[in-house]
């Protein structure tokens, strides 16, 4: 399994995977077909694998892993914005106010809330996409 999931994470297809149990359940199969050809003088018995019987469960560490990388990337992200574009942020999305609450609160126009939470949901995605 170890092999299996070192194989996957140094893949450069790992990100744009629409089937991740299926690319897993491949990489297995590959490697046991390649550990049978090694093994064909020694004679070894493998057994094929059986989806009703071996389906893939959640990678659930691998997961886990990534949800920690993604919110590394975006407190980063957060901690990189200028302090009002920050402000604005965190005050609609941390505290949920509206854009209206948050005209109102600091005195900028509508149509500048809009431009600090474009501006800091652009740095998010760029550092996040970046990251990955």
């Amino acid at each position: 399994m170890q092999e299996v999931f070192a194989r996957a994470a140094g893949s450069a297809q790992r990100h744009q995977l629409i089937n991740p149990g299926g690319f897993l359940r491949r990489i297995a199969q590959n490697l046991l077909i390649d550990r049978a050809r090694r093994q064909k003088s020694a004679r070894a018995i493998f057994f094929p694998l059986r989806e009703e019987r071996d389906g893939a469960t959640p990678a659930a560490q691998e997961w886990n892993l990534e949800a920690a990388d993604l919110l590394r990337l975006y407190e980063t992200a957060v901690d990189a914005m200028p302090p009002k574009t920050r402000r604005v942020f965190l005050m609609h999305r941390v505290d949920e106010l509206s854009y209206r609450e948050i005209h109102e609160l600091l005195g900028i126009s509508i149509a500048t809330v809009e431009y600090h939470m474009m501006k800091a949901l652009g740095q998010i995605s760029k550092l996040v996409d970046g990251g990955r």
